[in-house]
């Protein structure tokens, strides 16, 4: 049954990429995606960037906004599984996706991932946490035992202003060493 965000245009609906060549007018576009787990659908400008639709249409904040061309990470999201930055990805891009933000990994409680930044103070300020958190989480997904050189290619796209750089790699090891939960 669908349902209605009373602060935007957004639709619960089941997901259709077969209809998304017909999502297209000429002023807006539906853009349909499986975001953290849930079909959406919501009508949005084509020119409208994901980061926009993720923190102002879906209310999800945890993606955040900072350098807006790509170079901090701090908007990292998983599409497909691949860490994507929502500032330079176009919502049309996307369409069909499966589409994963800091709040969809921990709808059963916190990721793995989340726990070891936790528990190695993987942070200072916590506003570069959520993109680093993601690309770890990208990074184990698909090699669960990365050197530490893969480590810091994983994460050269993400920038901690705080430079707390010390903390983020012992929770990155300590997820690979702990094998987080059997998950990786």
């Amino acid at each position: 049954m669908p349902s209605t965000n009373s602060n935007s245009n957004l639709n619960e609906e089941n997901l259709d990429p077969a209809s998304s060549a017909e999502a297209f007018t000429e002023e807006k576009f539906t853009f349909k995606c499986n975001l953290n787990g849930k079909a959406i659908s919501t009508v949005i400008p084509p020119s409208r960037r994901l980061l926009n639709v993720i923190r102002e249409d879906l209310e999800l904040t945890g993606t955040k906004r900072s350098c807006e061309i790509g170079r901090c990470g701090a908007c990292m999201v998983l599409v497909d599984g691949h860490p994507v930055n929502s500032c330079l990805a176009m919502a049309y891009q996307c369409s069909g996706a499966e589409i994963t933000t800091i709040e969809g990994l921990s709808e059963a409680g916190l990721h793995p991932v989340q726990r070891a930044f936790l528990e190695e103070g993987g942070f200072q300020c916590g506003y570069c946490t959520p993109g680093m958190v993601i690309s770890v989480v990208a990074l184990l997904d698909e090699n669960p035992h990365p050197t530490q050189a893969e480590v810091e290619e994983a994460l050269s796209g993400n920038i901690c202003r705080c430079t707390g750089y010390g903390g983020i790699l012992r929770a990155v090891n300590k997820a690979i060493g702990g094998g987080v939960d059997g998950r990786f």
